[in-house]
């Protein structure tokens, strides 16, 4: 029986990974797009070899790792280099992530998704819950979290999609602009409709 699918996604200091590991916490898989792409970047993997034939020799370690550091850089500003990446990525990615979902006998999985718009994989689950917070809150986050600069975060916020976009396609928002004790409680009670929904969708296929 196919899991309902909920896609997890919102801007960079958002809380997206909190609310990914209270998921967690609470027994729903819970299916991590960047973890898959990192696994897809080790060494021996054909997607490593196809981004070095692509950028070069000089974006790998020396000792054959990827530099995710030089390759980020190489990418940042570059929106026809990044897209060329996304291209290698973002199909293995979706392919693996459909092949791990699979596996799990749950209502629901979830998958976390940073780039679920951008990287036109918004059709690869039933409903989209997004994290949201006002953009002043994100860039004091991650200066804060990361030690970096504003100009830093306000450049990594000009290349993702906008607050409003993100908006615009949700079926669902968690707002993260108080504590964790109450994300958590709204976490729990979405947690709860979609063990509904999800029931509800198996009963009328079943019928």
């Amino acid at each position: 029986m196919r899991l309902l699918r909920v896609g997890l996604t919102g801007g960079i200091g958002s809380g997206k990974t909190t609310v990914a590991e209270r998921f967690a916490m609470m027994g729903v898989p819970v299916i991590d797009a960047d973890g898959i792409s990192r696994a897809l970047c080790e060494r021996g993997q054909p997607a490593l070899d196809e981004i070095v034939a692509v950028f070069g020799e000089n974006i790998l370690n020396a000792d054959g790792s990827l530099d995710r550091a030089s390759l980020r850089e190489r990418v940042f500003f570059d929106e026809m280099a990044r897209r060329t990446l996304e291209s290698i990525l973002h199909p293995r990615v979706r392919m693996e992530m459909n092949r791990l979902i699979d596996v799990y006998e749950a209502p629901y999985a979830v998958l976390a998704v940073p780039l679920l718009l951008e990287s036109g994989m918004v059709d690869c689950v039933d409903r989209v819950l997004v994290v949201d917070c006002p953009e002043a809150a994100q860039i004091q986050r991650v200066m804060g979290r990361d030690g970096v600069t504003r100009a830093h975060v306000e450049s990594i916020l000009s290349v993702q999609c906008t607050r409003n976009a993100r908006l615009a396609i949700a079926d669902d928002v968690l707002l993260n602009d108080s504590d964790q004790e109450s994300l958590f409680k709204e976490v729990d009670a979405l947690h709860q409709r979609y063990l509904q929904w999800a029931m509800q969708t198996r009963s009328l296929n079943a019928e």
